[in-house]
């Protein structure tokens, strides 16, 4: 069942209902025209221009080398396909961590040159006055905790964040102060389901998991994941709904082999 059927556009102020309410947020990756109509089409409530286009777009081993100008291109494209959903775009690395102002001067860019509907951004107390600077701007934020790919050196892998007592309260303290300083929403990837329900409980605003269990109040994917279409990627939180990485290769040999037969334009299909 869904609350929200009477919503033509999906808003910020949409997704804060849907918490009260308790229907859960569907949100995926989308970094293309075509992709974001199928998505949208779908009933996707939120599209999320991520980062990861450096990762599934472009080839790159991590999310740092994408650019500001590649990603506001990419949510050009997405949000030229969008008519319901509320599409979000990650400030990319680089963007945003120098200062408040180079912050603020990216998010502006994004949303004058997109049409995009908010911005997301990664980590926790040493982004608060960026936070601050962009809402006040009048530019909605979402925040991400957790597994924050961008810091992937710092890190050193992919693991699960959070799981000792002291890094667990320090991401509810810096997921209250998100909140705080103004994010609609969390982003919360890669942390023990538990510590995830506790966020969810303790935030008003909305908590969107990936890796983080059931008990978020939405969940994200990334698309070429879900779609099969990476088909070395197999974290344990990915669920698979078709296996494009077989279909799209097949599909493709029929096509090559009709061509060698002269199959392929037949009768039908000339003019």
């Amino acid at each position: 069942m869904s609350y929200l059927k009477e919503f033509k556009k999906i808003t910020t102020q949409s997704l804060q209902i849907m918490k009260k309410q308790g229907e859960k947020i569907s949100m995926l990756t989308c970094y293309d025209f075509s992709m974001a109509r199928l998505l949208d089409q779908s009933g996707v409530d939120v599209l999320l221009v991520g980062d990861s286009a450096s990762n599934v777009m472009a080839g790159h081993e991590t999310t740092l080398p994408i650019t500001l100008d590649q990603m506001i291109y990419h949510a050009q494209c997405v949000v030229r396909g969008t008519q319901r959903a509320l599409v979000i775009v990650d400030l990319p690395f680089g963007s945003y961590q120098s200062n408040s102002e180079i912050a603020l001067s990216s998010a502006i860019r994004i949303m004058k040159e997109t049409g995009a509907h908010a911005i997301k951004l990664e980590g926790g107390q040493e982004v608060i006055e960026s936070i601050k600077k962009i809402v006040k701007a009048g530019i909605p934020v979402m925040g991400h905790l957790g597994l924050t790919p961008q810091s992937i050196y710092q890190f050193g892998s992919y693991g699960v964040r959070a799981k000792e007592e002291e890094e667990a309260n320090l991401l509810l303290e810096e997921a209250k102060m998100l909140e705080t300083a103004g994010c609609f929403g969390v982003v919360l990837e890669k942390i023990p389901a538990d510590l995830a329900k506790q966020v969810s409980e303790r935030l008003q605003v909305p908590t969107i998991g990936i890796g983080a269990g059931n008990h978020c109040d939405g969940q994200v994917l990334v698309m070429h994941d879900m779609l099969g279409i990476n088909t070395e990627f197999k974290p344990r939180f990915l669920r698979r709904y078709l296996n494009l990485g077989e279909l799209i290769p097949q599909a493709v040999k029929n096509y090559v082999a009709d061509v060698k037969s002269q199959d392929f334009p037949n009768e039908e299909e000339s003019y």
